[in-house]
């Protein structure tokens, strides 16, 4: 007993011991795109100590293998005598301090890939994703510290959602920031240079965006058009947790969506998108995020945190994570006034019928989509439309359909929103943590009335064909579902340096049937050299049982194969009004 206590109190002594931490950050030189980080820690009481950098950014589900931008990880110690670092794997250093008190940890991270996910520096701004470029004391993500910037000294401003140290630590050539713990240091993007800024007000939080690069907004459309929305969904759930909340806007040729965080976000963008339809599409893009801070930030499964950095972390719910809220930012684009009732339908009605009109659909599970996310839907190939489906349309879907449930069990008078609030309430402010499949599995069939088993059984852990009519009737949509049948060719072609390439073959198809592959050239159809239009002009001019000559190359071998038109079909579905009297009040209610 006397040996037990012994291991318990040590355990609980290493554990409770705190080590102090504090960050700095310069970028002396930022066109050669290099941050240099030093990690300070003191109040040391180990023979040694083990930093790590993770792996994945959360809410990105692939490993991206961060340590790859670093070089040398040296440490010194009070006196400025250099320690030796051991590296232990990929992404881990083992720093011997045995009698040493107080140490600095320096590395430089290479950073030129801008995305949502990654870090980036060049001489015109310099943007931090904390995951990429903070290394960690491993047991210790606990622990609160500080974190210095220095910006390259034609950046004048720092835009994130760390709170500002006091003002006695502040100093003129850098603004230090405070943390509580790791995963929220890492949790707040950040945006450094000469980005345009503004401010609002919207559900009792002030707002800032931070916008970098040239583009053709207009600050006084953005305040309106962002509030409304900010309001609207505010309203879903009678509560917004947050005092202050970015948006940092980067404006590029090339946008990439965005990626949520507790009480910040960071939208990528095309420049020209603030007109016309873009103008829509980017705030859809704004309302998807923005309900993020709810639905996965604070609603979520029990595995999406507190993190493992070191590996990938696994759950088969990512469709109520991204599918509720891709339903929620069409719903709330409807509620703004963005969407008539009759484009919010036919929306609703294209995502039904890219769900389950995929080949994919009826290879893989929207369950296992989700949990498979980190091999699969971040690692598209040639061949995953053939085996694979997206977790954000079928379970945008899903979420519409629960969301009739609820509307019909209740006669109109609650709906999805409410059950968002319930999860909302018994499991972040009540628990204080996430849910489990099952308690989310019995929570939903409570709200809903019907047996969550067999409906997860056939359409979530399997992959039949939801029964529509059977659940939007009782609320006003006939959901008419036929089978479109049509001649197909089966593949799709690409012009690539003026040659014909196949980039896409649809499993048992005609082209598969033919023996053609991706990556072969097309030269020649029935005797004619053809270009991408002239080929797929003589292959959309088939019927059923014609066949053609097709002359390819393959890894420069010149062969011939006879390609014979076969059928294609694919469910189709149809959403109308009823306009039924009985049912309109549930409608409107729904359509609101």
């Amino acid at each position: 007993m006397k040996f037990f206590l012994g291991i318990l109190f040590s355990v609980i002594t290493f554990l409770s011991w705190s080590i102090d931490i504090a960050y700095s950050v310069s970028m002396t030189k930022p066109q050669n795109h290099y941050f240099e980080v030093e990690m300070s820690l003191s109040n040391i009481n180990q023979k040694s100590l083990v930093i790590k950098l993770p792996v994945w950014a959360p809410g990105s589900y692939l490993v991206r293998e961060f340590s790859k931008n670093i070089n040398l990880v040296k440490a010194f110690d009070d006196k400025g005598n250099e320690i030796t670092v051991e590296k232990l794997s990929k992404n881990a250093w083992e720093i011997n301090t045995k009698g040493i008190k107080s140490l600095k940890i320096r590395y430089e991270v290479y950073s030129f890939e801008l995305s949502v996910r990654t870090s980036f520096l060049d001489l015109s701004h310099a943007y931090i994703s904390g995951s990429g470029i903070f290394m960690y004391l491993d047991n210790y993500k606990n622990m609160n510290g500080t974190l210095r910037i220095f910006p390259f000294e034609t950046f004048k401003k720092i835009n994130t959602a760390l709170t500002p140290a006091p003002l006695e630590q502040q100093a003129n050539a850098s603004q230090t920031f405070t943390f509580d713990n790791y995963d929220q240091l890492v949790d707040c993007p950040i945006e450094i240079g000469n980005q345009d800024v503004f401010e609002f007000m919207a559900a009792g939080v002030k707002h800032t965006v931070a916008m970098y690069g040239d583009a053709n907004y207009t600050i006084s459309d953005l305040k309106k058009d962002m509030a409304n929305i900010i309001e609207k969904e505010t309203a879903v759930f009678g509560a917004n947790p947050n005092k202050n909340y970015l948006f940092i806007i980067h404006n590029v040729v090339d946008g990439q969506g965005g990626l949520e965080h507790t009480n910040s976000t960071t939208l990528s963008v095309n420049r020209w998108t603030y007109s016309g339809s873009e103008y829509i599409g980017f705030l859809n893009l704004v309302a998807h995020e923005y309900f993020h801070l709810w639905n996965v930030k604070r609603i979520r499964p029990i595995e999406l945190g507190p993190f493992d950095y070191d590996n990938e972390v696994y759950t088969s719910l990512l469709w109520v994570m991204e599918g509720f809220t891709s339903y929620y930012d069409e719903l709330i684009m409807l509620r703004s006034g963005y969407y008539s009732q009759a484009e919010f339908l036919t929306k609703l009605q294209s995502l039904m019928n890219y769900a389950e009109g995929s080949v994919g659909s009826r290879v893989q599970p929207v369950a296992h989509a989700s949990f498979d996310a980190w091999i699969k839907s971040y690692r598209p190939n040639e061949n995953s439309s053939n085996t694979s489906m997206s977790y954000y349309s079928r379970g945008c879907v899903l979420a519409a359909v629960f969301d009739a449930m609820i509307i019909d069990k209740y006669k109109g008078e609650k709906c999805l929103d409410h059950f968002m609030q319930h999860l909302y309430k018994t499991y972040y402010e009540g628990k204080n943590r996430g849910f489990t499949e099952a308690e989310f599995k019995s929570e939903l069939a409570v709200f809903t009335g019907h047996d969550m088993d067999d409906f997860f059984k056939r359409h979530i852990n399997g992959t039949e064909i939801i029964p529509f009519n059977d659940y939007f009737f009782k609320i006003g949509v006939q959901v008419t579902q036929n089978a479109l049948t049509k001649p197909s060719f089966g593949a799709t072609v690409q012009n690539i340096g003026g040659k014909v390439i196949i980039k896409n073959i649809r499993a048992a198809s005609a082209a598969e049937d033919a023996g053609l592959s991706v990556n072969d050239e097309v030269i020649a159809c029935n005797g004619y050299r053809v270009d991408q239009a002239m080929f797929d002009a003589m292959m959309n001019g088939l019927v059923l049982n014609d066949e053609a000559e097709v002359l390819l190359s393959r890894d420069e071998i010149l062969f011939s194969t006879r390609v014979k038109i076969t059928n294609y079909t694919r469910p189709q579905f149809l959403m109308a009004p009823t306009n039924n009297s009985s049912e309109s009040l549930k409608f409107n209610y729904w359509l609101r």
